[in-house]
């Protein structure tokens, strides 16, 4: 099976059913009679944006990371004043702790940026390691992102 049928398999399926583990989306490609491996359906879901979103009943869900019309920049900033409870810095690391559900669609945020303060991120379900170059960038990101948070006087 060719790669774009495959996605657009994968992308009608994450719409139509509650998916949330790889486990999942291979076993509902199996009963679709599309045979994958677990690397193919990890690089899938990269390549094609797929993040973890609460749904309607809280419940984690995969969907893909669809970009709005405003400003990445802006968006990043609205996500970081609705979604981030708390961030620490490790030397060059910032740790973004986020409502429950929210790190991996907040990381994807930030990896769609390129920003030149971050090297890369690991997200979870609710936190996230921002790896900038070097200890003083990490204190610039660090301010920013304070600089953007809710209840900033809690941080």
């Amino acid at each position: 099976m060719k790669k774009t049928d495959r996605q657009a398999a994968i992308d009608q399926l994450i719409n139509q059913y509650p998916i949330a583990t790889q486990e999942e989306l291979m076993a509902k490609l199996k009963a679709e009679g599309i045979a994958a491996t677990q690397a193919t359906i990890s690089r899938d879901i990269r390549e094609m944006q797929i993040v973890k979103t609460p749904d309607e009943h809280g419940q984690a869900r995969y969907s893909i990371f669809k970009a709005s019309g405003k400003n990445e920049q802006d968006r990043l900033f609205e996500s970081l004043h609705d979604v981030v409870t708390g961030v620490d810095r490790v030397e060059f690391m910032n740790i973004i702790h986020t409502l429950p559900s929210n790190g991996n669609l907040l990381a994807a945020i930030i990896d769609d940026l390129k920003m030149p303060e971050v090297s890369g991120t690991l997200a979870g379900h609710d936190t996230i390691f921002v790896v900038s170059p070097s200890v003083e960038i990490a204190k610039e990101l660090h301010a920013l992102i304070i600089s953007h948070v809710a209840n900033e006087d809690e941080l």
